[in-house]
């Protein structure tokens, strides 16, 4: 009897933990980054030839960039319909004095990306092509558009995966904006 009961119970016991994971009010489709509290994987990247920006020949990203300052690093493409979306909140961002927004131009073409640019905007201070995904698979990234909020030291303070929108932006990047610029030494 009991050997008969045994994948009955297994099977409740199962079922209450997947029931009590998914109604933990946690949000599933956010992906924990391990590299949270460690140095940001800079790498010196070829520019995005023909780039500007409020007139100016927006530089690379290099292992100095960020250096000092409070940097979001976007990933993005022109061809992810997602970075497309985030593209305005982006935008506004890049006004923010408290912030430096930069963008790795993940596995795209040179005149893609320009086009993309010069038909949204360019938010982006610097701007490197990853067209291997070296720099993006340093960083973690899981899929585009994916961005990481990194400390004047270098420090991966946040990471975003989707796309900005309103509340992403409230409830996550704002208040972890100014918990940095709150830490000694910000």
């Amino acid at each position: 009897m009991v050997l008969a009961a045994a994948p009955l119970v297994l099977f409740g016991a199962l079922a209450a933990i997947f029931w009590s994971q998914l109604h933990s009010g946690r949000d599933i489709s956010e992906i924990p980054s391990a590299l949270i509290g460690t140095k940001a994987p800079y790498r010196d990247l070829e520019p995005l030839a023909g780039a500007v920006r409020d007139g100016v020949p927006v530089p690379p990203i290099t292992a100095e960039t960020g250096r000092g300052k409070l940097t979001l690093v976007n990933f993005w493409a022109s061809w992810c319909v997602p970075c497309r979306q985030e593209h305005p909140v982006l935008l506004d961002l890049s006004k923010d004095p408290r912030l430096t927004v930069v963008g790795v131009n993940y596995k795209d073409g040179n005149e893609n990306a320009l086009r993309f640019l010069g038909e949204l905007g360019n938010p982006f201070s610097a701007i490197g092509l990853d067209p291997n995904g070296r720099m993006a698979i340093d960083w973690g990234v899981y899929g585009i558009p994916e961005s990481y909020l990194v400390g004047p030291d270098g420090t991966i303070l946040y990471k975003k995966v989707g796309p900005f929108d309103r509340k992403s932006l409230t409830e996550g990047l704002l208040p972890a904006i100014v918990k940095a610029l709150a830490a000694p030494g910000a």
